[in-house]
């Protein structure tokens, strides 16, 4: 497979966090950057304190999900082939 990349996203965006959710047709990955230090807060109705990490979505992705399988063994290759090279671990 040939695939190109347009000057605009060559660069990619930096993401530090991303969540995963679903429904029947499609994975959805939001991959965010946190845009503030994370503090403790309280939930007004509960009163229960929480961790509230503030972040801002720079790229949604979604896939189909036979594509997910696809996905988890590129990122294990990709882990494996780092942690040789680096000599660590996550």
């Amino acid at each position: 497979m040939e695939i190109s990349v347009t000057p605009e996203s060559e660069a990619g965006v930096y993401a530090n966090f991303v969540g995963v959710w679903h429904d029947a047709d499609v994975f959805t990955l939001d991959f965010t950057a946190v845009t503030r230090p994370p503090e403790m807060t309280t939930d007004p109705e509960t009163g229960e304190e929480f961790l509230r990490v503030q972040s801002r979505i720079v790229s949604r992705v979604r896939i189909p999900p036979g594509q997910v399988f696809e996905i988890m063994r590129a990122l294990e290759v990709q882990l494996s082939g780092w942690e040789s090279e680096t000599g660590r671990t996550p």
